[in-house]
């Protein structure tokens, strides 16, 4: 069984930083990729970010490109989300999502997922 468990989630003004963390526990491979996606209120969840499995691919969504920064720490099994110039549109809750298959992070699939951190900014 594998468990993710997000932190850093809150609130925060517009134009602010936040960073997010996902630690991994259980059966986790050193091969896994790692993710974020999100999802706002009425709205279908949406790809944020991806890093593959030793770092060296990352992959971003256009409407985040330049703001954020995803990076991993493999001996922690964690992987993080830097959001900076924040903007309310990026309110939403934000999940960890971790999977084998690099592809899936295009299809909006994933083989495990963490519960969620609520992101909120302000104007």
């Amino acid at each position: 069984q594998v468990q993710l468990i997000e932190s850093g989630g809150g609130l925060v003004q517009a134009g602010g930083s936040l960073r997010l963390s996902c630690a991994a526990s259980g059966r986790i491979f050193s091969s896994y990729h790692m993710g974020w996606f999100r999802q706002a209120p009425g709205k279908e969840r949406e790809f944020v970010a991806a890093i593959n499995w030793n770092g060296v691919r990352t992959s971003y969504a256009d409407s985040v490109k330049g703001r954020f920064s995803i990076s991993r720490d493999n001996a922690k099994n964690t992987v993080y989300l830097r959001m900076n110039s924040l903007k309310p549109e990026d309110t939403a809750v934000y999940y960890c999502a971790i999977t084998n298959d690099y592809g899936d992070y295009g299809k909006g699939r994933s083989d495990y997922w963490g519960q969620g951190t609520q992101v909120t900014v302000s104007l």
